[in-house]
Formats: structure tokens, sequence, C-alpha cells
């Protein structure tokens, strides 16, 4: 049986209910915000449907036709069920009561389960009459208002139905547990339920049935009461009532679907289902994680409480492998609906811990409900989330249950904290998945009633359900799993094609022959042995290469290896330089070149003797032999012209024009400058930088200073010929900074006074940059020009601009001229800067269009860096862009680069991304090269590969160090060849591929239209997984969706590409942002990228300030913040403290000392240092994630429903987006039926 390979969902094609994309409508009790997941489907169900409602009565059954019309592609509504194929690669029937074909199953009309007549929750729209209408979100529900018998009220019901019975749902569960670690404890992106909820344990536990029969059917239907209990009314975002204590999840809302509606606990089979896997059989269990498993991830849908579920064959339970038993499992279930499972099995919807309360995160809004007359429990306490295992935890008294299960449930991982509503996620299921539903024909083959009550009827078709976001794939669940697997052992690098750690996982490298992650990364660690396969499978084989990355303090430099005036020893046919991989024969005295097979002897000077294994008995004492990476000292051939390279420069270029001056930005910079430069890079700490520097400002003219040390002042000289640019003087431009202090101070404390009444409003920039060049050319060494401009160059001068913002042209043909330079001059300039070794990192201070399409061709051609501030304002601007200039100055970095990737026979690097230039197809030329900079590099089959050899590479970066020593710094890696295509989805990185098709994408859209470009990822990502499917699992109906296990994230993570500014913008994205973000994310490496598309959402009610540990993190969706809670947001490039309306009074104060929230300042760009652990301890967490990332993250706090909130909505990349851009449950069903359609 397969290890946790894959992951399956039942994707039922019917319309989702509401739009997923949209917002919940009004009458959606979840959401209490209009738009969101209220769009109706193009079917034409009335908007105010949830996404998914549990099926009433009332609701036709039959599938509505129609795609969501959101986003560019139709919405399917597809329930899905995702199945990780872990160890079986059971599919994961996510939404589907009926079989796993498509179509949903007739139910059976009669039954009235729970409060929507049929037995089923709706997942489909409510019949096209009158809808039911939600009920408020604020308001409570009170269980008497229930009728079971009846249509019930469209609560949404988070989760699909209920299994039908608990033992189903544990079959369910079992077969889904897909992820092979234990969830994370916070549960993969849940939050918490909230507190209103009715006390989990109480309200479900008890509600089990008293039978606990694995019979079939549950009653039908169970105690009003019980079922009612179970669900708290939802209010805003699921967050607890404002009483309660948030939970850090609480926020969230249970399934993205809806707060409210109720999801079906996964059934534990999930695998197809088809049969109700027989208790030997094992769930995946060694795909999930007894924690929580994705698959269940939602809660119970509150008012389902009705449906009765069979419960799930005792064996079935047995054999969930890895779950406790569901303590919670119980209360999950609706009311006294669905019958207990036994001890043994787990519950369905959690492997893990069970949920909180019933299962449903509690609605922020909701009262707690009182405890249902059926319901045994504890009080509501349990809503508190905060002690999980109690809301899990069915009392064992609970009449109906076996005592036991409950225990078992509870031995199950302890409950995560962000969990808890949610049921957590199994790394390969995809959320809960639901049971049958009762008036479902039995789904799955095995039980044929499973879902639907014994004698009912059941002709009419079962509505469609929305897919439950709980039980698709989180990255929160795969983020924490790979964290709790591969955070606490080294990563050793010895072992050939072994993935490494995910880019958020924090882990300590140890090299042993092949590069660090933290060097490079692949797409795939296992590659196809012939390009037929690669074809076939269409994953990407590529690396994303940062030669000069910064290691953690506990992992040590590469080496530094000098053989003198000889130099590096190399292969004599490909160059390849000495590595492991190199084979020593004939004693030692020649060697076999891994890369080309070429004999070459070995220099009498470097000749060693082999041990009895063939190794050179010194191997271990020179790192080219045992290490991955390392750096050898370059001699007099490798340099330009055969000549020693000069100590390298950093001039200063400061814009002085009348917008540069009165926003500050000058007085700034020159202030900044007198300390700055003590703090000049330099390879020995201990040493004085021995880096020169020089001063120039401009508007229309140039001045040129000369800061000799002789002089009492410095000298200022004007270059008004700007058509001819030349450097007027030599000697005093370029100085060392000890020596000329005094004058340098004098003139950066003169050059504000100069220029503080100017009245000159026009720029040039094509001479500023000739400038500097010309003053490098001079000097003959290489070295960085910091230019600080303002606006745009429409001074008389080469490179002048004019301005060509035009939004008309957006999503037309012509758009892709806006990305394009304006002029070729630019294009030459940086070909002339690369040549002397000259980078640019350019900062500018727009307030208007400054074509940073064409200004940024120099920067990004050089290997340079653009810093955007726009509408800069010295108050709340001048933290960031000082903290951006001192890492830029102080930073790594080497001059005048050249890289070239070598690989062994078969392969060759084919295609280059990122900030350089190419002069030919192999070297890869950049004037300046720091830690900050990748370059992404994609491979070709030219021949075959074999299985025993693999293929290697090696990455060779000559360059200038900062004290002007040429060096060669060597990155190796052997990854494995496959001729299996499951073999080769078994080791890919998700992370790496998303990265690869980002720059591809970005690159892509300077020749194609933006939609072509889009389409162009969806295709390739369909026809990724369509070969994963038809090739690699287990035949299983269409309705299902099959995702490989180590690809499981792939389409939440191409979701967030898509509806990027750069490939779909908002109206309100300028061409610059567009543009610059463009730009940044080309040189990007894997773990900026990651968390730039999916940024992190901490729940800060969560914090432990006690420990030094993160909260676990939060799914990016609306439905996951709580209204109590604070939340801090973080994307590499912004940070966000989101603060709900009705955050407890307590923790207002530690973090802003207001208890009101009317109070809080949204302006504030820092936290006040308040005195208490909270504020100390939430501060230090601010500067931490700084420190991680390239650039200074300014801090904006954002109240909820405040205008600032649709800013930070907007990276709440799950949800729908306002440019257009779908939801993640959307986008899924849309892949799935891409991915029906390549199959068929």
């Amino acid at each position: 049986m397969r290890v946790r390979d894959e992951l399956r969902m039942n994707v039922n094609q019917q319309p989702h209910m509401a739009s997923p994309y949209g917002q919940p409508q009004p009458g959606y009790q979840g959401y209490p915000q209009p738009g969101y997941g209220g769009g109706h489907v193009p079917s034409g169900y009335p908007a105010q449907y949830a996404p998914y409602n549990g099926p009433g009565s009332a609701y036709q059954q039959g599938p509505p036709q129609g795609y969501s019309p959101y986003a560019s592609f139709p919405t399917k509504t597809l329930a899905t069920n995702l199945v990780s194929d872990l160890s079986s690669s059971s599919p994961l029937d996510l939404g589907m009561r009926g079989p796993p074909t498509s179509g949903a199953p007739p139910v059976s009309g009669a039954q009235n389960y729970s409060q929507f007549g049929q037995g089923e929750t709706q997942n489909g729209p409510p019949p096209m009459g009158a809808p039911p209408q939600r009920l408020p979100v604020s308001q409570p529900y009170t269980p008497a208002v229930v009728n079971l018998s009846g249509p019930q009220p469209p609560y949404d019901q988070q989760f699909g139905a209920p299994p039908v019975s608990m033992q189903q749902m544990t079959n369910q569960m079992a077969s889904m547990q897909v992820g092979s670690t234990a969830p994370s404890p916070a549960g993969p992106g849940y939050a918490p339920p909230s507190v209103s909820q009715a006390p989990i344990s109480s309200a479900y536990t008890p509600a089990a049935p008293p039978t606990f029969s694995l019979a079939s059917t549950a009653p039908t239907q169970p105690p009003p009461t019980e079922a009612m209990a179970q669900a708290p009314p939802r209010s805003y975002y699921g967050a607890p009532p404002p009483a309660q204590q948030p939970f850090p999840n609480a926020a969230q809302p249970f399934s993205s679907t809806g707060p409210t509606q109720p999801q079906a606990p996964p059934p534990v089979s999930q695998q197809s289902f088809s049969q109700v896997p027989p208790v030997s059989q094992p769930p995946f269990s060694t795909a999930l994680p007894p924690g929580p498993t994705q698959s269940y991830g939602g809660p119970l849908p509150p008012t389902q409480p009705s449906f009765p579920r069979p419960p799930l064959p005792t064996s079935q339970l047995s054999n969930f492998p890895g779950g406790p038993p569901p303590t919670s499992t119980p209360s999950q279930l609706p009311g006294g609906m669905q019958p207990q499972p036994p001890v043994s099995q787990p519950s369905p919807y959690h492997s893990g811990p069970p949920p909180n309360t019933t299962g449903f995160p509690p609605q922020v809004g909701a009262p707690p409900r009182p405890p249902l007359a059926g319901m045994q429990g504890p009080p509501p306490m349990a809503s508190q989330g905060p002690p999980m295992a109690q809301a899990n935890h069915v009392p064992p008294s609970q009449p109906g249950m076996p005592p036991s299960p409950i225990n078992a449930a509870l031995s199950g991982p302890p409950p995560q904290p962000g969990m808890q509503g949610y049921p957590p996620q199994q790394n390969g299921a995809f959320g809960q998945v639901r049971g049958p539903q009762p008036g479902y024909a039995g789904p799955y083959s095995g039980q044929p009633n499973y879902g639907a009550p014994p004698a009912a009827p059941a002709p009419a078709p079962a509505a469609p359900k929305r897919l439950d976001p709980d039980s698709i794939p989180s990255p929160i669940q795969v983020i924490e799993d790979d964290k709790a697997n591969k955070g606490s052992e080294p990563f050793t690098t010895g072992v050939r094609g072994q993935a490494p750690p995910l880019v958020t996982t924090k882990f300590q490298a140890r090299d042993q022959g092949n590069a660090s992650p933290r060097y490079i990364r692949c797409t795939a660690y296992n590659m196809p042995c012939n390009a037929d396969m690669a074809k076939q499978s269409q994953v990407p084989l590529a690396a994303v290469i940062k030669p000069l990355a910064t290691l953690p303090p506990d992992e040590s430099p590469p080496y530094l290896v000098d053989h003198g005036e000889t130099g590096p020893i190399r292969c004599n046919r490909c160059k390849a330089y000495m590595c492991p991989y190199m084979q020593f024969i004939e004693g030692g005295r020649r060697f076999q070149c891994g890369f080309c097979s070429c004999v070459t002897e070995v220099p009498p000077h470097y000749f060693q003797h082999l041990d009895h294994t063939g190794k050179r008995v010194d191997c271990y004492d020179r790192p080219e032999l045992s290490m991955g990476s390392y750096e050898f000292v370059a001699t007099v051939d490798y340099c330009k012209n055969n000549k020693i390279p000069q100590p390298p420069a950093f001039i200063f270029l400061i814009d002085v024009s009348y917008n540069a001056v009165k926003n500050g930005m000058v007085g700034i910079v020159c202030q900044e400058l007198k300390t700055l430069l003590d703090y000049l890079p330099r390879q020995n700490p201990d040493v004085e930088s021995n880096i020169r520097v020089g001063f120039v400002t401009y508007n229309k003219v140039l001045h040129f200073y000369n800061v000799k040390a002789s002089l009492a002042q410095p000298q200022m000289m004007v270059v008004s010929d700007v058509a001819d640019m030349f450097v007027p003087l030599l000697d005093g431009f370029l100085v060392n900074v000890s020596e000329s202090r005094m004058v340098i101070e004098s003139l950066l404390d003169q050059i504000p006074e100069m220029f503080a009444d100017t009245r000159e409003t026009e720029t040039v920039f094509g001479p500023v940059i000739q400038a500097g060049l010309e003053a490098l050319k001079a000097a003959d060494c290489a070295g960085k020009l910091f230019v600080f401009h303002s606006s745009l160059p429409i001074a008389e001068a080469p490179g002048k601009l004019k301005n060509r913002e035009d939004k008309k042209l957006v999503g037309t043909d012509k758009e892709k001229s806006l990305f394009q330079p304006q002029v070729s001059f630019y294009n030459t300039l940086a070909k002339d800067c690369v040549v002397q070794g000259c980078c640019v990192d350019l900062f500018i201070f727009p307030n208007q269009y400054v074509d940073v399409a064409t200004l940024g061709v120099v920067p990004t051609s050089t290997g340079g860096s653009i810093y955007k501030y726009t509408y800069f304002q010295a108050s709340t601007d001048q933290e960031r862009f000082l903290n951006d200039l001192r890492r830029d100055v102080q930073k790594q970095v080497g001059f005048d680069a050249v890289m070239r990737v070598r690989t062994s026979t078969g392969i060759r690097a084919t295609d280059f991304f990122g900030s350089f230039y190419m002069s030919n197809t192999t070297d890869v030329e950049l004037a300046g090269l720091d830690c900050d900079k990748t370059v992404t590099v994609e491979f070709r089959h030219d021949d075959k590969l074999s299985e025993e050899t693999g293929a290697l590479m090696q990455c060779a970066v000559l360059y200038t160090s900062c004290n002007g020593q040429r060096r060669l710094r060597i990155h190796n890696m052997a990854v494995n060849c496959c001729s299996q295509l499951a073999d080769l989805y078994r080791n890919c990185e998700t992370d790496t591929i998303i990265n690869f098709f980002v720059k591809y994408a970005y690159r892509s859209i300077l020749s194609s239209p933006t939609k072509n470009v889009r389409d162009s990822l969806v295709n390739q990502c369909a026809q990724i997984l369509a070969c994963y499917r038809k090739n690699c699992a287990s035949p299983s109906s269409a309705g299902q969706l099959i995702l490989p296990e180590c690809m499981k994230l792939l389409p939440v993570y191409l979701n967030c590409v898509l509806k990027s500014d750069v490939l779909q913008p908002g109206a309100d994205v300028s061409l610059d942002d567009r543009a610059y973000l463009r730009q940044l994310v080309s040189a990007m490496d894997v773990a900026e990228s990651h968390v730039f598309f999916y940024p992190r959402l901490l729940p800060l009610q969560q914090l432990d300030v006690e420990s030094m540990s993160l909260p676990v993190a939060v799914r990016d969706s609306e439905e996951r913040l709580s209204r109590g809670g604070v939340y801090l947001l973080e994307n590499g490039l912004n940070i966000f403290l989101w603060v709900g309306v009705n955050a407890q009074q307590e923790l207002l104060q530690n973090i802003f000392g207001t208890t009101a929230f009317s109070q809080i300042d949204p302006g504030m760009t820092s936290l006040p240092a308040l005195d208490n652990p909270f504020s100390k301890r939430l501060r230090e967490i601010i500067e931490s994630v700084r420190a991680q990332r390239s650039r200074y993250m300014k801090l904006m706090v954002v109240k909820q429903e405040d205008k600032l909130e649709l800013i930070f909505k907007h990276f709440l990349v799950e949800d729908k987006s306002n440019n257009g851009g779908a939801s993640y449950v959307d986008f899924l069903c849309h892949m799935h039926k891409e991915i029906r359609q390549l199959l068929s």
C-alpha cells in the first residue's frame, strides 16, 4: 500500500451554494459581513445561503447546474473529498454523501433528519423556493427553534453532514488520516471554536445516541435539544462570544465555509467510502498523524444534530490506526444523532484531539447555547475553548457512549491550542470528510445504507454541498507536521535525494557532501530518468540557488581552501571543480570526473594515497573532498585583465530636488550616513573596512564633491552638461572614511542647508548612473551605487522618460508593454555597469508615477535591489527606510561576479531567473551579488540519466570579496533519478515549485497577456496532478480529487500566485507597485516567496509569555479571525496587527495601554513599551520576525471594521479577493474540473 503519498477528495460537481468567493451574506449566520460568500451560485441559489448549507428538507436535491461565476474560472461546486493517498490511497470523500461519483446520490426523500428534513446536511443550495434564512449571526439560536423533523433554518453547516454514524465517521477519518505526523498543536489552521459554543463535551458527547450500535442507522432524529445544543449560533467570524475568552484560533470560524455550517465529520474511511472499510484496513494510518486529521477538520454542524449517523462499524474504528478514539467525536456528532463510536474508533473528525465543542467553532457572537436537554456533559464552560481536553473529552458517563471510546479519543494527541473548534486536519486528508448523509444513497459500496436511515426511500437527488474548508489541505497543518517531524534533528546532507525540511521549519543543517538547503533547494529530489517522463509529469526541474546565503550562528560558513599559485584542481574537459563526486583511480594518480566522466591527472602536489575503499586518506581533511559547499582562493588567472582587483567603492547619489528636500529624505540620509559609514562591510570584523566612498547630489544637474582629507572644507563641482557625462575630479572623490571623516561630516551637514530652499522640481536619472559608472572606471574598481531618487526623470537628458501610466491597458494585450522599459537606453547602460562591476541599489520616494519598470532595469540587471517608499513621510516611514539602508550598506556582498552551473551528463541548465545579466547562454553575470539574492535555474534533459549514478549539479561563483580578494564559491548537489513517476511525486518540494512558477510567470508577462500567463499556470498545475492521478493513484471515482502527499498544497499556493497583484491587480494597485513587486519577487528565495504569497497569521490571544515559542499560526481566512482576538500578520514586506472589536480589555491594556477599543490609534507604527510581560514578549516577537526578513516591515495597526481593514483582508489569501481572485475552496474545485477534463 502507498505510504502517505496522496490525498483524495471527493468532489461533487455540484455548484456550491454560495459563491465561494463572496462574502457572507447578511443572512448568513456565520459571516456578519456582507458579501462574503454570499454571491450565489450561478445556478441561482439565493445569495443568502452560506456557502454550504446543510440540506434543508426544502432543499431540492438535484444538483444545481452551473459553476460559480467567480473568478475567471467557474467554480464548480464540487464537494471535494480529498484523500491523502497515504498508506492506502484512500480517497477522502469530502462532501460527498453519495457514491463517490460526482453526482450526489439520491437522498431519501422521506426522512427528516435533523433540522434538515433530509437526513443530510444541506450542502447544496436551498431549494430555489424560499430559502430558509440564516439566523443573523449574532443571534443565538435556541434549540427550541429547531424543528428536527422539518426543514431547519439554514444554519450554515459548517461541516458536511455529519457522518451518518460515528463509526462511519471514524472510518472516514481513519482513511483520511493522511498526515504522517501528528498534527500540530495548534491544529492546522483552525481556530479553536469560540467559546460561545455549547460546551463541547457536553453537547456532543452526551449527544451520542444511546445506542452505539454499528447499525447503519442512527436514530434519525436526535432529540431536538441535543441538536440544538450543538451548535452555537454563529456570530461574526467564529470568534467566541465576546465574553468568552478568545482562543487564539477562536477567531477562526469553523471551516472556511461558513461559520455556521456544520460539517459532516469526515467519514473515517474516507477512502472511498465505497465500502465501509473493514476494521482491519488501516486508514491512512501511516500517513495520518494521530493527531487531528485534516480530514476531519471541520467542526460538526451545529444544527445538524438531527442527522442521525449510523454508527460506524466498530471494526472500522479499530482500524483507525492512528487516531485515538474520538472523544470529541461524539460531541461532534450532532445531537444524539450519532452513535458514539466505539472506544477504539477514532473520532471521525479528528484523529487527533477532538475538536472543542461541538466541533464547530463557536460562533463569535453566539451566546453559548444552553445545554440541551439531551446533552450530557460538562456545562457550557467547555465552550471556553482553552481547555481543549475537556472539550473534546466526552464524559464517560454520557449515556449512550461507551466510556472507552471517549477515553480513547482522549488518548489522542492533546488538543492543539489552535485547533479548538476545528478538528485538526490530518496531513493528507483534507479536512473532514463528511459522512454519507443519511439521505444519500449509500455512498460507498460496502455500506449501502451507510448514511441513510435504513428505511428511507431515497428518491431525491442530494443537494450539492459546498466544500468544507476544514476538509481540504491546510498549509498550517503541513507546516506544523514538518516542524514536529524534522525540526528536532539536524538535517545531514549526505544522503542523496533526501528532501530537506520545509523553509518554515527551524533546523540545523550539517554539510556531509551536498550543499545545505540554505544554499540550494530543488523542485524535485528525484529527477525523471528521461525527457519523456519529465514531459509527461510536467513537474518543473529546477534549483533555487542562493550562493552567499547567511547561515544561522550554529552552522559554520564554508571553509576557504587555498591551493597557492596553481589554483583549484579541475576536470580537464568540463572544467568542473574538485568535489566529493570525483572518483580517484590508479592508486590516486588520476581522477574521473563525476560530471563528464573524463579522466584527469592529479598534480603531484595534490597526490595522496587511497584507502581500502578507494577514498583518499586525506578525504576528511580537505573540504573539497568531503563537503557540499566551500570556497577556493582564486589566482590571478581568474581576475579581470589578469590583475588583482582594487578594493570596491560605494558612491552615494542623492536627489536634492524640491520633492526630496520637502519630504525630509535628504536630511535623513545625510544624518544617517555620518554614523553608517563606520559599518561598511568588511571580511574581518576587527579590521577597518577598505571600501572607499564618494558623494554626488543632483537635480537637473550633478554636483560632485571633493572630500580629500587635506581639505578644510569639501569642494563642490557642478556638471551641467548631462548629455555627455564625465567625472570632474579624480583625486579626492573616492576616499577612505577614517582619513577624511572630518571633511565628510562637514559635507553631510551642509547638503541639507544648501538645498533647503530649492525650487527645482525636475530631475535626471540616466546621467546619475553614468556618473557613478565613470567614477568607478576612473578608479579601476568595482563597487555599488546607492541612488536616492524621488520623481519621474523628465528633465532633458539621456534616459528622459514620460508618464505612460494608462490603466485602460490593464487586462488587454498591450498590458505587457507597461512592464517593459520605455526606452532602450537603460538596457545598454545596465550592460556597461555589469562589465565594470558597478551594482546599483535604488531607493525611490515617489508621490506619483515614476515608471519603476524602466528605472528598475539597471538595478535588476546588475544584481542590485529596489526599495520603494510611496508617499514617504519622515514621521512614519523613517524607521523603515533607515533600517533598510543600514542593512543594505552593511550586508555581505560580492562584486564582479560570474556564476556557472555545471551538470552531469543527461541534463543541462537551460534557463535562468533572477536579477542579473547574461551575455551568453551559460554565464550568469552579476555586478553585485549579496546574501539575499537568488538565481533560479531550470534543467532539461539532453540524454538519459541512470538511477545508479543520479544527477549532479555544481554551482561555481567567481566574485571579488569586500576586501578585494578574488574567490570561488562552490556548491554541489546530487539528487536521485527515477524511472517510476510515483518516485518523482514522492520527493518534490511544493514551496520550491511555486517559487519557480512565480518567477516563470512574472517573466512571461513581459511578452504575454496576464490572462494567458494565469491560464498556462493553471494548466500546468492540472497536468501535474492529472498525471499523478492517472499513473500513480489507485483507481477511484472521478468525483474524487487525489493529490500527491507532497503536493497537496500546490493548489492553495498556486491560487495565491494567480491572484497576486502582478497577475490579477485590483483597481487600486498602481502600475509602479506591480512593476516593483515583479522585480522584487524575481530574486526572492523560497522562504521569502512562501511567506509573501501565504502570509503568516499568528493569534496573539494564545501567546504564552512564559514560552519562547510562538503561538501556532492560523489559516489566512477571515473565517479564522475571532472578534475577541488580536492577530499578527506578516508577509515579508508588511506587518499588520489586527484587533477584533470585542478583544478582551486585559489584552488591549497589555498591548496598547488602554482598555477601550475606540482609543487605539490606528496610525501608530510602533507599539508602546509597556512594563508588562505580554507587551515585552510581543515586541520581541515583532523584532524577531523582522530580523528574519530581508526588508524591514513597517507595523500597521488595523482595527476591525476600520477602513484599513480592506488592506489587511487583501492578505487573507484563502478568501475570495476583491480583484476577482478565487477562494481556495473554489479554486480547488476548479482544479478538480480541469484535472477531470484532462483525464477524460
